[in-house]
């Protein structure tokens, strides 16, 4: 056990002033980029966590072509960040994120101590992520997609953006979010995510539902914990975007997983 104050360093964690830190890698949804992760990651860093929100392909400053994204190479990003790291990685993705940190989960299971699902795409191995979204009734972004000419990418009504993502946000806060997303690859919602029982199926779960949840309804998000089992479900009355509607409570729930 460290002394007060000391930092003492194992394989797969740090203690600080008697406190467990870890490493998190938080991986954002469909249209957004690492910024979504700011204020959470704040909180976490504080508390003497190393955090890391990257930009995926194509995403926030990234300026990969829409032609070259897929889902192996989100989950390539992802696996060279976990590559770099000294210890395992509390693995974290919300919404489209989810099938991200799976897919590299499964290429990592060393890498990666525990995975953690926010209002996200929990699949099981061979299901797509349009298979799962198409057979969403309650929501609100199939319905409301814009395709650009070539059927490559697409994008959601502007006045349906605040009501899909961001009910509890404030106006401001909605707003600035909607000035920076980008054009959605549409290659990864339809790729069949590929992950075994001996690699992905090695590592513990945790899911964080979001009950106002109109992006990914609630009742989808408990029917695909139903079909893959997690150790712990915590549940935040909140919308699609619980890092920008409800920071605080969502960072808690993070932070708790160090321990």
């Amino acid at each position: 056990m460290a002394e007060t104050g000391r930092i003492a360093d194992t394989q797969h964690s740090r203690v600080i002033g008697g406190l467990l830190m870890s490493t998190y890698v938080l991986i954002h949804g469909a249209w957004h980029g690492g910024w979504c992760w700011s204020e959470v990651a704040g909180i976490l860093r504080k508390q003497g966590h190393t955090v890391l929100t990257p930009d995926l392909p194509g995403h926030g400053l990234d300026k990969t072509p829409i032609s070259q994204i897929s889902l192996q190479l989100y989950a390539e990003a992802v696996v060279k960040l976990l590559d770099q790291q000294t210890e395992p990685a509390i693995l974290v993705g919300h919404s489209m994120g989810g099938i991200v940190v799976s897919r590299a989960a499964e290429l990592r299971p060393e890498k990666v101590k525990i995975l953690t699902y926010v209002c996200a795409f929990l699949l099981r191995n061979g299901e797509t992520l349009v298979q799962i979204a198409q057979s969403d009734s309650n929501a609100l972004v199939m319905p409301n997609l814009v395709f650009s000419e070539d059927q490559s990418n697409a994008s959601v009504k502007d006045e349906m953006l605040k009501k899909t993502f961001y009910t509890d946000c404030t106006e401001e806060i909605a707003a600035q979010a909607q000035s920076r997303l980008v054009p959605q690859a549409l290659a990864p919602f339809g790729s069949p995510l590929e992950i075994t029982e001996t690699n992905y199926g090695r590592l513990p779960r945790v899911y964080i539902e979001c009950t106002h949840d109109r992006a990914i309804s609630v009742d989808v998000q408990r029917a695909m914990v139903k079909a893959s089992p997690c150790k712990n479900v915590f549940s935040i009355e909140t919308d699609h975007s619980p890092f920008l509607s409800a920071p605080t409570q969502l960072a808690a729930h993070l932070g708790s997983l160090a321990s």
